[in-house]
């Protein structure tokens, strides 16, 4: 047996051992493996594939040892149009998404933010827990979604579904735009196999049953891309303007959506400079200007009101920033280099992405060495260093301004994972079409694998805190209409559960603490919360500092079985 054919088979035990692992992770044997968290098996199978090249592009796909059931899977497969494909694509989103959320019963701290500025546009209920530095475009779709649904109050305890099902309908659009993206650079299939992988990772599914603004930012943002890429590589052309002039408005979507895009569309732009060049934006001429005015005009109801809340016309941007939960300025990118890209994408996606990677940095090193002549150059490299480029600054940009999240880089991952993907059917050459339909076979598996490993590793714990959490908010709710307050370390939480305004310990000494010319609105009850095992919170003698003196009713409740906060204690004071 040559070395080459010893590797090959090393490659598939271990390809074999990945996909059983999926297999028993979607059944629900997951509890087998620690954590519920599967081996990278891929991550060294891929490099025992590459290592066993000389064997496997010698027994070409028709070639000695092929079993013949492959030609017969292959012709059926491609038998079936790439659209029903996509709609059952979608449909195993949608089943996904309903699914767990049994598994996350409770709003968490982020969607509690957006959902009680929905609730507050929609029916003036406080917006507990809303900073300056949040975005506006999210709390609108979610008060149009509870005005569409009928939502009566939070005494009902409804509402959390529809708000939910706008993240839904944004993650949708989001894998539409993605494969109609990818079909445009690439092919239909080549296409859907990327939405599958994209969808099969943990970053992407774990947040996809939250109301967050992320996945919809990203599906603007791929747009975004799109449109500069049809901008520069059709300039002079209609189409190219028409892109062009298209771009800002999208950006400003996004940008409304979610503020944190201006790091995204900051690696964008400096990425659109390294690989086309300067003289190819200034070329666009006149429309690159009138491209840029749109943006400013669109912004200018943010400078606006950023300069009437903050003082600064980039306030609200820069406070977003500061919000950032770090240690030192770089450690977010320190953190993606720790979970790039495994963590990010899972083991299929982790092996697309490295192979996105490689393809982009292929094309710079043909385009450099092409140089002005451009011989040698494909149509399409400058492209993929610029998708490259885009995705791996992103990382930077971000991991410099921000702290690091999974959630925060979904655009270079999907861009990588596009180009793994056509980098992976350009390598297997002769064999592409049946790799790709077992890459895509296995990643719809692991979709469901991925599905197992969010709903019994990921979500316990904040479901465990909710558990906590809620029924205590509820025993405080605002009765006939009385106006009331909670002081807790979970202010957004309890402000949806309980329909009261909500703050933080030091929110309120710094609103109304002792010496402070802002008093408490008299007729106000304000409820201090104190958990056994809670956080951002004084002990008993702090609180009744808080309390000073003014007679205060107490009320005990004990630890929920399935919680994670312990018992409560709480102290209401009526002013």
């Amino acid at each position: 047996m040559t070395r080459s054919r010893l590797f090959g088979v090393g490659a598939g035990v271990l390809t074999g051992l990945a996909a059983a692992q999926q297999v028993m992770l979607a059944v629900g044997l997951g509890g087998w493996l620690p954590g519920w968290q599967p081996w990278p098996y891929l991550l060294l199978a891929a490099v025992l594939w590459l290592l066993a090249k000389p064997w496997w592009s010698e027994n070409g796909p028709r070639g000695a040892g092929v079993p013949g059931f492959w030609s017969t899977a292959e012709t059926w497969v491609r038998r079936i149009p790439v659209w029903a494909y996509v709609v059952a694509v979608l449909v195993l989103t949608a089943a996904v998404w309903a699914w767990l959320q049994d598994f996350e019963p409770y709003l968490g701290h982020e969607e509690a933010v957006y959902a009680n500025k929905a609730r507050f546009w929609f029916d003036g209920t406080p917006d507990a827990g809303w900073g300056v530095y949040r975005p506006v475009g999210l709390p609108a779709l979610g008060a149009l979604a509870l005005w569409i649904t009928g939502y009566d109050g939070y005494a009902s305890g409804g509402g959390m579904g529809a708000l939910r099902a706008v993240t839904l309908v944004l993650a949708l659009l989001m894998l539409c735009t993605t494969y109609l993206v990818a079909r445009a650079w690439t092919t239909p299939r080549r296409a859907l196999v990327a939405v599958l992988v994209l969808l099969s990772g943990l970053g992407f599914l774990r947040r996809m049953p939250e109301y967050l603004n992320d996945i919809g930012s990203t599906a603007l943002l791929l747009i975004v891309v799109f449109l500069l890429v049809r901008a520069l590589e059709q300039a002079g052309t209609k189409a190219g303007a028409r892109a062009l002039l298209l771009a800002p408005v999208v950006v400003l979507a996004a940008f409304y959506l979610r503020y944190g895009v201006v790091g995204n569309l900051l690696a964008v732009a400096l990425a659109g400079v390294f690989a086309y060049g300067p003289r190819a934006w200034w070329a666009l001429g006149w429309r690159l200007w009138a491209a840029v005015g749109v943006l400013v005009v669109g912004l200018v109801p943010h400078f606006v009101y950023a300069t009437e809340r903050t003082g600064k016309p980039l306030g609200m941007i820069l406070s977003a920033t500061s919000q950032a939960n770090r240690q030192y300025v770089g450690d977010g990118f320190v953190y993606y280099l720790s979970v790039f890209p495994y963590r990010l994408a899972g083991d299929l996606g982790a092996v697309v992405m490295t192979a996105g990677v490689c393809a982009a940095f292929a094309a710079w090193r043909r385009v450099r060495r092409a140089g002005a002549a451009g011989a040698g150059v494909r149509g399409d490299d400058r492209r993929r260093v610029f998708l490259g480029a885009s995705a791996l600054l992103v990382f930077v940009v971000l991991g410099v301004a921000t702290d690091g999240e999974p959630r925060f880089v979904y655009l270079p991952v999907t861009l990588l994972t596009v180009l793994g993907v056509q980098a992976v059917a350009e390598f297997t050459r002769a064999w592409a079409p049946r790799v790709l339909v077992c890459v895509g076979a296995l990643a719809a598996v692991t979709v469901l694998g991925t599905a197992q490993v969010v709903a019994h590793s990921a979500m316990p714990a904040p479901t465990k805190l909710g558990a906590s959490t809620v029924p205590v908010a509820r025993a405080l709710a605002a009765k006939d209409g009385e106006r009331c307050l909670i002081v807790t370390g979970y202010e957004p939480e309890f402000g949806w559960y309980s329909g009261c305004d909500a703050l933080t310990y030091r929110q309120y000494r710094e609103k109304y603490g002792n010496g402070r010319t802002v008093q408490v609105p008299r007729g106000t009850r304000v409820s201090f919360v104190r958990f056994e095992k809670g956080r951002l919170q004084p002990n008993a003698t702090g609180v009744r500092e808080l309390i000073d003196g003014r007679p205060a009713t107490l009320l005990r409740m004990p630890a929920v079985a399935d919680g994670s906060a312990g018992a409560a204690t709480v102290w209401s004071v009526r002013f």
